[in-house]
């Protein structure tokens, strides 16, 4: 990517910033410190702090030993570098760059150091950038979008080749490394989670993956995805060993219809909470309305779960380039669960799915 795009990133932040009453935005490393540098800081003890304030140039506090790195990433041309010496108080050092104003704060900041930052700054306050500043990075360029749909397709073929090996016999954490590898030879970096929950497990939908071993006529719910190029993939599909029973599958359609419905209510202006009623209607319209028990999607991108979130009380306008998930689900307490999830773009006419694989009642071995 180029320094320029880092450059109108932070132009873009700062402008917000701006709109939202602010004296500027304060970053550290996470997500929102790649986003606007190109630099993947880890988060230390040491401070590493990103400056975007009025009326000045950026500037970057690092530790002295970081400064050749931060020098050499690709988005820092143009910022300002100061850095600081173990045994200086690094807090001290930014809070002389800082002006008096209310700034907005990352979200991953360590709470030692927004407390440090308090500390060290009398006419200074700080509020969370995910409230003063939440669609930050929702909105995706083209660049991005492409990013995420390669990451996603290679989530679909990880998936489709999940649907030709065995279930039955196996424990969940056995698939779920089958998952992993599978991830990894599609062309992910990383394969970060594998929720692999059969039977009774699926009706817990953060389940996992355990020691239960897969039985016939199990519902399987597969969540799994990882990083490509920084971004996030994110899929969901549930499988049946053997046939399914006639509960199942009209459950199965259930969720299917409404993760249809909220996609098809997905267009620029629409309510982000709109989304989320679309398909918790036709759930309680086939009465598992008290089953379906968390929010139709959240965005995705740099992070996992980021910004838009597709919940009752959003009143977020969707705008085009907003990606998130689809992923309205059903769980029996005991029994079984289903939850289908695709990731999704917001276009100009309506929307366009980032993952392809199959939504058909897949049935495995």
């Amino acid at each position: 990517m180029s320094t320029d795009r880092y450059a109108e990133r932070r132009a873009r932040a700062l402008e917000a910033s701006k709109e939202a009453g602010l004296a500027g935005l304060l970053v550290t490393p996470g997500s929102d410190f790649v986003y606007l540098t190109g630099h993947e800081a880890d988060p230390y003890e040491r401070l590493t702090l990103l400056i975007l304030a009025n009326g000045r140039e950026p500037v970057l506090v690092v530790p002295t030993l970081e400064r050749p790195l931060a020098e050499a990433a690709p988005g820092n041309d143009g910022v300002e570098i100061v850095d600081w010496r173990d045994g200086e108080d690094a807090h001290e050092v930014a809070a002389r760059i800082l002006r008096a104003g209310r700034y907005a704060i990352t979200d991953q900041t360590w709470a030692s150091h927004l407390l440090e930052l308090e500390r060290a700054t009398a006419d200074c306050l700080f509020v969370p950038a995910g409230r003063a500043l939440p669609l930050l990075r929702a909105v995706k360029d083209e660049d991005e979008v492409e990013l995420l749909r390669a990451v996603a397709q290679a989530a679909d073929a990880a998936f489709a080749d999940l649907a030709g090996i065995p279930f039955a016999g196996r424990r969940e954490l056995e698939i779920a490394e089958v998952v992993r590898e599978r991830l990894i030879e599609r062309g992910h970096l990383t394969a970060d989670f594998a929720i692999v929950a059969s039977g009774p497990n699926g009706a817990s939908p953060h389940h996992g993956a355990g020691e239960r071993t897969i039985e016939a006529g199990d519902a399987v719910v597969l969540d799994f995805g990882g990083t490509r190029k920084g971004y996030y993939s994110d899929i969901t599909r549930t499988v049946f060993v053997g046939e399914p029973s006639e509960e199942q599958r009209t459950v199965y359609e259930t969720v299917l219809a409404a993760q249809q419905a909220a996609f098809d209510a997905i267009h620029p202006g629409v309510a982000a909470q709109d989304v989320d009623r679309a398909a918790r209607a036709v759930i309680s319209e086939a009465g598992y309305g008290d089953r379906f028990v968390h929010r139709t999607g959240h965005g995705i991108g740099l992070d996992l779960h980021e910004p838009p979130y597709i919940v009752e009380g959003n009143e977020t306008q969707l705008e085009a380039g907003m990606t998130f998930s689809d992923e309205p689900g059903i769980y029996l307490p005991g029994r079984f669960g289903v939850r289908i999830e695709d990731q999704v773009v917001v276009t100009q006419g309506g929307a366009e799915r980032l993952n392809e694989a199959s939504r058909e009642l897949t049935v495995v071995a």
